[in-house]
């Protein structure tokens, strides 16, 4: 069991979630067999969400929020647990990210944003040092949780440049593959997101080797985040943010236009089916 003291609750998010949640099962004079009961869920995960050891899915959460009649507090709590699953300067652009009204970005993979969560969970149990089935799903989660943002209201107005790249290493499992290209498709199909293909023939360009996110608040103020496989950049300095802004235009002009890149998307979906 791992031990929870105040010091700990105080410093970070995800144990105060953790100290919220036995605290309310504890003044609910309800023990962990009854919330199974009235949630659906094992009790030794409720458990171990109580000690911090996981961190829940959003469902979970909103079933533990009607059981206490906490109107939606422990989602909020939730929402600030998710980040701290994140390294400190991507944490700070996921901030970013959740405020943005508009995102555009070029990826050299299938961003997180329009992945599927079977597709997620194979990109995640590729790392070099696998992790445990509790840590695989946790990070599965976070990844998927992001998602919650794209369905605010209103939306952020999303645009996603494919590096041809990302379309060209399919996992070994061809129908989850099958299932993202499915979905990407879908996504395109959303007023609020439009999804460009950049295909090799378009050949070199000034942000290659790496991938770029663009975001404007609802003030006009900007950040951009500049990615390679092992690091991340932050950036929030106006003069270069106008510079990524232009690479990043040259690149939408060099990218097919949606319906052809969705055309191109459909073609891979169908070659992909036995």
């Amino acid at each position: 069991m791992v031990e929870k003291n105040s010091e700990e609750c105080e410093g970070s998010a995800r144990w105060v979630l953790a100290c919220e949640l036995q605290r309310l099962r504890e003044a609910s004079g309800k023990s962990l067999a009854q919330l199974s009961e009235e949630t659906n869920y094992d009790r030794t995960y409720l458990h171990r969400l109580e000690t911090g050891e996981r961190l829940s899915k959003l469902p979970v959460m909103e079933a533990l929020d009607r059981v206490y009649g906490t109107g939606g507090l422990l989602v909020r709590l939730w929402g600030l647990a998710r980040l701290d699953g994140f390294a400190d300067r991507y944490k700070l652009f996921m901030k970013y990210e959740a405020k943005a009204t508009i995102m555009h970005k070029y990826m050299l993979g299938i961003p997180g944003l329009l992945q599927t969560e079977d597709y997620a969970r194979l990109v995640l149990s590729s790392a070099p040092s696998p992790m445990c089935p509790d840590e695989l799903e946790e990070s599965v989660a976070l990844r998927i949780g992001r998602q919650d943002l794209l369905r605010t209201s209103p939306p952020p107005s999303v645009r996603v440049i494919l590096d041809e790249y990302a379309l060209m290493r399919p996992p070994d499992d061809a129908g989850v593959w099958s299932d993202q290209l499915s979905h990407l498709i879908s996504a395109s199909d959303l007023r609020n997101i439009t999804v460009q293909v950049l295909p090799f023939a378009a050949g070199l360009h000034d942000l290659m080797g790496g991938s770029l996110s663009l975001l404007w608040m609802a003030d006009g103020t900007a950040v951009a985040y500049l990615e390679g496989n092992k690091s991340g950049d932050l950036i929030e300095e106006a003069t270069e943010i106008g510079q990524l802004r232009l690479s990043y235009d040259h690149l939408r002009d060099m990218a097919l236009t949606p319906p052809d890149s969705a055309a191109f998307i459909k073609q891979l979906l169908e070659d992909s089916r036995p």
